[in-house]
């Protein structure tokens, strides 16, 4: 139970960071894995909604990525 929190939250900052580098965005790590994270949850919601699913690691990894843009692009239009 550990070990997938720890890995977990290690895909979630390598997530945070690639979609960080896409969106041109420096952040930290705290920030990156919190982008990650929420990045996993946004782009599942936004895939499903389009009828598609992610399986296995890369995937998953790409949901993330795509879902931690969004929330990138999203920061930065409301709060300019």
């Amino acid at each position: 139970m550990l070990f997938s929190l720890v890995l977990g939250l290690l895909i979630g900052a390598l997530a945070g960071y690639v979609a960080g580098r896409i969106m041109d965005s420096e952040t930290s790590a705290l920030r990156n894995i919190v982008l990650g994270v929420l990045g996993s949850f946004v782009g599942s919601l936004l895939f499903n909604l389009i009828g598609l699913r992610a399986t296995g690691f890369v995937g998953s990894f790409i949901v993330s990525v795509v879902g931690a843009c969004v929330c990138i692009w999203l920061g930065r239009r409301l709060f300019r």
